[in-house]
């Protein structure tokens, strides 16, 4: 699909397992399981969306997925996929990581930033060694000291080597990144957490990662357990899914296993959904 001058992919970076209590927080068992069905272990499964954006002769990833650093047992634990099918889906859209210039993490979680690091000879080295990284300087600092009911979402070495290469471009607030492509603080999930914007050709599309997870959590208190801040994410939801509705906006959702992307409307006072193919 292309916005203007920009050109916009859909990237799979493969599917994982994660508590469905969690991931649907307060919303009971009864009402998220005939949206998406639980697995024996409770597990629901999620895709590790992301986009690929070609503009002004640059090539910029926004979200790396899960990354390839897990031992046998994390990969039971999240049913990661066996390979890397991250970087299937770059070599399918005629990619190598060389040939990556930019990329944005909403936020460096594992499951949008493990990707950002690969092993190398058993060292751990960035998988996009041209590129710039692009988070919020907050959520960085955040990251290198998270409190106990975060540290199990951040992983150190997916981000010490982006630091070590001298490979980060910090945003502090919302920024325009190139012509048409922003990042904006989306506040709920954590403080620090960005969407990114990408606007051109009189369209508009946001990847909005871990605030509206998949298109089962467009209601309001549908909010994630994960998340540090949920009166925040609700306020925050608000105030978006409004936007969205009324000006037409493409919505990219960060773990939607089965639409990655589409528009919002409103219909009989409720939100509705309707997918938009963004590799057509």
């Amino acid at each position: 699909m292309h916005l203007g001058d920009i050109e916009v992919r859909h990237i799979h970076g493969g599917i994982f397992r994660l508590d469905g209590g969690s991931m649907f927080g307060v919303v009971p068992k009864t009402l998220w399981e005939k949206k998406m069905a639980a697995d024996d272990r409770n597990r629901i499964p999620l895709a590790a969306n992301s986009l690929l954006l070609r503009t002004g002769g640059k090539n910029i990833l926004v979200e790396t997925g899960n990354g390839t650093k897990w031992d046998a047992k994390l990969r039971n634990i999240y049913g990661f996929a066996e390979g890397d099918p991250y970087a299937d889906s770059l070599e399918r859209a005629g990619l190598k990581p060389q040939e990556i210039d930019v990329v944005i993490n909403t936020h460096l979680h594992f499951d949008h930033a493990g990707g950002n690091t690969r092993l190398a000879n058993r060292k751990v080295v960035p998988t996009f060694p041209n590129a710039k990284y692009v988070v919020q300087r907050a959520e960085l600092e955040h990251a290198m000291r998270p409190t106990e009911r975060d540290r199990a979402s951040y992983y150190a070495h997916d981000f010490t080597a982006i630091s070590d290469a001298g490979q980060w471009q910090l945003a502090d607030g919302d920024c325009e990144i190139v012509p048409g492509v922003s990042v904006v603080k989306i506040p709920g999930h954590n403080l620090q957490i960005q969407g990114v914007q990408i606007t051109g050709g009189g369209k508009k599309l946001m990847m909005v990662a871990d605030l509206i997870p998949t298109r089962h959590h467009l209601p309001l208190p549908w909010i994630i357990a994960y998340d540090l801040y949920p009166l925040t994410t609700l306020e925050t939801k608000r105030k978006w899914i409004g936007e969205f509705v009324r000006d037409g906006w493409i919505v990219a959702f960060g773990h939607d296993p089965d639409f990655p992307a589409g528009t919002l409307h409103d219909h009989d006072g409720k939100v509705a959904f309707e997918p938009v193919d963004l590799n057509s």
